[in-house]
């Protein structure tokens, strides 16, 4: 029986999502396969627990003892959204001790967790993405070179966060100070991205010793000013799955994320953020590499519309971590 270890909490305001995402993770391990523990990470503690008792992790090989028996695992199901789950930390951690996990690397962890470097590597590839400005901590700011560079309105957004905490859509010039204020209190450094009028998709995908699987598209309608908190986590939005969108928009969608899945060489469930615009034509939002599993998330709706049992889907992705390691 392979041992799992469900990693939940993190470093950021998304660790209550975290907990909802590694609850649906721990329920639907198959027992005859998997033995899983949750192991709750934050600054504070490392610590494995069950219904009897809280184990504290020993960081040299991440074991735990419970009852004098020393305890370790075969796989880190990893599904904390944000630092340090999501950022390539615990993926350099785990590569260190040697223990195989259900993300991408930490190298690529890393760059999809900066979004505006990572849209800009893509851009490489001829994909198209929006026109952005990165600002650093105690850089001089010119609201006018900035409006000049993304017009309005515009995002802007930590590069760093998730769930999209710390986001604003602003409207006027007088609206930028106070945004880059916000999101520098979710992130290290701040992205200001032109707005791209269109229809919001998301695509999930997965990789199996069979190869990559692309699952069905959804398309997210709020009528809150973008795809923010309220409209992810209490309802303030619609999902759609599968999208309401033709065949040929469909097969475009689902082959451009086989091939940034690929590009990028992700592993494990990943979900990738389009609009597209009015003329069809898809722009890259965001990578997302620990996206949710909540009874809210939009993973699981994919996974049931295509007819793939949770219990399936996480069990394929362990074996493909324990396949490639």
């Amino acid at each position: 029986m392979i041992k799992v270890a469900v990693i939940e909490g993190g470093y950021s305001k998304e660790k209550a999502v975290s907990l909802k995402s590694a609850q649906t993770v721990f329920e639907n391990l198959n027992r005859k396969k998997y033995f899983p523990t949750k192991v709750f990470i934050d600054e504070k503690e490392w610590t494995a627990y069950d219904n009897e008792g809280k184990y504290t992790i020993d960081k040299n090989d991440f074991s735990f003892t419970k009852n004098g028996t020393k305890n370790t695992f075969d796989v880190a199901f990893i599904v904390i959204h944000g630092s340090p789950g999501e950022d390539g930390k615990l993926q350099g951690y785990f590569d260190l001790i040697g223990l195989p996990y259900t993300t991408p690397s930490q190298m690529i962890t890393a760059l999809t967790f900066e979004k505006f470097h990572c849209n800009q590597f893509l851009k490489n590839f001829g994909l198209n993405v929006a026109e952005a400005v990165l600002i650093k901590k105690n850089d001089t700011v010119s609201s006018n070179s900035i409006i000049d560079e993304v017009g309005l309105p515009c995002f802007v957004k930590p590069t760093d966060g998730g769930s999209s905490f710390g986001i604003s859509k602003v409207t006027a010039e007088k609206e930028l100070k106070s945004a880059i204020e916000l999101a520098f209190k979710h992130g290290s450094q701040v992205i200001i991205e032109e707005f791209i009028e269109g229809r919001e998709l998301t695509n999930g995908v997965f990789r199996s010793k069979k190869g990559i699987k692309v699952l069905p598209v959804t398309e997210i309608i709020t009528e809150n000013e973008f795809f923010d908190y309220a409209a992810k986590y209490n309802g303030e939005s619609i999902e759609v799955t599968p999208a309401d969108i033709d065949s040929a928009l469909t097969k475009k969608i689902k082959t451009l994320t086989n091939h940034i899945y690929d590009i990028l060489n992700l592993k494990g469930i990943a979900r990738i953020d389009y609009i597209v615009t009015p003329k069809g034509s898809p722009y890259i939002i965001e990578i997302n590499t620990v996206p949710g599993q909540s009874a809210e998330s939009i993973i699981p709706q994919m996974a049931e519309v295509e007819g793939i049992s949770l219990e399936e889907l996480f069990g394929q992705v362990i074996k493909y971590s324990k396949f490639v390691y």
